[in-house]
């Protein structure tokens, strides 16, 4: 169940037949052409675009099982991913720690934002080509397809982005963990720079009492 948890965490982070712009392999983003760091900065200038964003979104896990559901970002550092029943998950990011709420099993499990690839598009200012190791660039069909990994190499795998160059927006992230298995995300009915409720992101710490739980906001936003 942990594991199970651990690629819903992963697969909220965060994201195909095209000519290829170029290909590398475990490279560094100082290899990158002029054309390639062109593509990279379109998707950080995206990133860096709104403050607040909300959305629906379509998960398909390793196995094919599909789930849906709502999200919500206002940055820096804050994000809410609901999933539509019967998955019992909410995951929420006050800034500080992510928490994974299982509504099902009453529990929640905790991680500290910075150890997580969520902060990267999460972060006040988003630079790819600084903040991550890009492994490919490709073009396909109108789509911008990037590959990259945590700088820090602290999470496992690669994470691949998929912008769409014609509506300048992030279509699709897709987890690729460790051992290979792909968790794709695709996004859709996206607002931008709306009015969020900060208590959509409000998580009770861990170790602290019953009483400040009570005030975490797992509940539907819908």
């Amino acid at each position: 169940m942990r594991k199970t948890r651990r690629s819903i965490l992963l697969a909220a982070l965060a994201a195909i037949s095209m000519p290829v712009v170029g290909a590398l392999s475990g490279a560094s983003a100082r290899a990158l052409t002029n054309e390639q760091k062109e593509a990279v900065a379109n998707i950080s200038d995206f990133l860096n675009s709104f403050r607040t964003l909300e959305g629906e979104f379509t998960q398909i896990s390793p196995r094919g099982r599909v789930s849906t559901g709502r999200f919500y970002i206002a940055k820096p550092g804050r994000m809410r991913f609901e999933y539509a029943p019967p998955v019992p998950i909410v995951i929420v990011s006050d800034g500080t720690w992510v928490a994974i709420r299982n509504n099902r099993r009453d529990t929640v499990d905790y991680y500290p934002l910075s150890r997580t690839p969520l902060r990267m598009v999460l972060a006040p200012r988003v630079d790819l080509a600084r903040d991550a190791i890009i492994h490919k660039v490709e073009r396909r069909n109108g789509l911008l397809i990037v590959t990259l990994k945590d700088r820090d190499r602290m999470v496992p795998g690669k994470l691949v982005l998929v912008f769409d160059e014609g509506r300048r927006t992030l279509q699709q992230w897709i987890i690729v963990d460790g051992q290979g298995r792909r968790t794709t995300v695709s996004l859709g009915k996206m607002a931008m720079n709306g009015k969020v409720s900060s208590k959509l992101f409000r998580v009770a710490r861990p170790g602290q009492g019953r009483k400040v739980r009570k005030k975490t906001n797992f509940r539907s936003a819908r």
